[in-house]
């Protein structure tokens, strides 16, 4: 299984919609608790799943099961708490919604989890990846920049 995530932020669209297409991502799975971002007009819900679907012939999907809890991102971005009580938080929230189980894993073959961070070093979606990856075995992940 081949799993990517990407970072929108200090992307253009072009370089952000080409590296999923170059990647051959079958389609786009949203784990951002706010959607409805301003920090880049083509990455707002529907707006992107039009783009992904037009541009690149991209499914889009949102997976809040794969999202942090409001309070939990307010205690690190708010707060500036430290990434790694932010990181163990979130690996328990994964835990406790039992992501692994109740995922459709065929879903995950080629797709992208898609969040806002620039980097995945600090980033939630990094996390998701290297959870499933550890409970599902035969992951191969890579990380659009």
């Amino acid at each position: 299984m081949k799993l990517f995530t990407i970072g929108f932020t200090k992307k253009t669209a072009e370089r952000f919609f080409s590296l999923l297409k170059e990647a051959h991502v079958q389609r786009v799975m949203d784990v951002r608790l706010n959607n409805r971002s301003q920090l880049a007009g083509f990455s707002k819900a529907k707006d992107l799943e039009y783009f992904l679907r037009t541009i690149a012939g991209i499914e889009y999907r949102q997976v809040p099961d794969l999202a942090p809890t409001q309070e939990l991102l307010d205690a690190y971005k708010q707060r500036k708490g430290l990434w790694s009580e932010y990181e163990a938080g979130f690996l328990d929230l994964l835990r406790t919604r039992n992501v692994d189980q109740s995922l459709e894993r065929s879903a995950f073959d080629m797709a992208c989890l898609l969040c806002s961070e620039h980097q995945p070093d600090h980033c939630h979606r990094r996390l998701v990846a290297d959870y499933l990856k550890e409970r599902w075995g035969d992951v191969e992940i890579r990380h659009l920049e």
